[in-house]
């Protein structure tokens, strides 16, 4: 049994979590997994999102052990209890979008319009129980309509979850606003059985002192991360491929010799 083997000795407990996956997948946790306690977070998860090997490699490969609950929270989402520490799981850092197709210099609109076309693949990213509510959603405040970029429901929190994407860097006061769209959809469209909502913040390399300072005294749940976009087309290979000109340009003389 190798990395489990001691745990199995003693532990009824962990040789009936192994038994739950298929050996394929134990085979797959065994060998990529460094230690027990990242091997069990994996069976765990395979247990409770009925994951394929293949999205369980890609979990393993994305190192989403690392990576969940990491992201810089406020003390909303520090209070004890189950539901807080749902809360604080569901927020990773950093996510990664390797999924896209975009450059580095890509825009919030670019990285926008990826993910939702790409829906399936962002919510697989973010984790269960999100359910994608619509993107550029309006919100009319005294007659003012603000658009949030993209609003999910989580089905396990029971709560709106509103993720605000940022191209750039980190800044103070998108902390602010992000609470100030919290605030209206808490007023506006939490039922009152509902928990409140939740605001992710995605930005690149956020200044970790910088976001404790903007998120202290902030009443709403928060939560700031950075996403990170691979590169999929290696530099050395760029100068080879045709541009987007030289694309149309032939796709135009195939119709016209068509």
């Amino acid at each position: 049994m190798g990395l489990f083997g001691k745990e199995l000795k003693n532990n009824d407990k962990v040789l009936e979590l192994i038994t739950q996956i298929p050996w394929g997948h134990n085979r797959e946790i065994i060998s990529k997994c460094s230690d027990v306690s990242e091997a069990l977070f994996y069976v765990r998860e395979t247990i409770k999102n009925n994951w394929s090997r293949a999205v369980l490699v890609g979990q393993i490969e994305s190192k989403l052990y690392e990576r969940q609950g990491k992201a810089i929270q406020n003390s909303q989402l520090a209070m004890p209890g189950p539901q807080a520490d749902l809360a604080r799981e569901t927020l990773k850092n950093p996510y990664n979008f390797d999924f896209l197709m975009l450059g580095k210099e890509a825009g919030e609109r670019d990285l926008e319009d990826a993910l939702t076309a790409h829906i399936q693949k962002f919510i697989m990213e973010l984790g269960q129980g999100f359910a994608y509510m619509g993107r550029q959603f309006p919100i009319d405040v005294g007659g003012d309509v603000f658009y949030l970029d993209l609003l999910f429901y989580h089905t396990r929190l029971r709560c709106y979850v509103i993720v605000e994407l940022k191209a750039t860097e980190f800044k103070p006061e998108y902390a602010g606003k992000l609470n100030f769209y919290l605030n209206v959809v808490n007023a506006q469209l939490k039922h009152p059985q509902d928990q409140p909502s939740i605001g992710i913040l995605l930005c690149k390399t956020p200044n970790k002192i910088m976001v404790e300072y903007a998120l202290e005294n902030i009443a709403s749940p928060l939560g700031v991360a950075e996403y990170q976009i691979m590169n999929t087309i290696p530099d050395n290979l760029k100068g080879d491929l045709p541009s987007i000109e030289e694309l149309e340009q032939e796709l135009g003389e195939s119709v016209m010799i068509g």
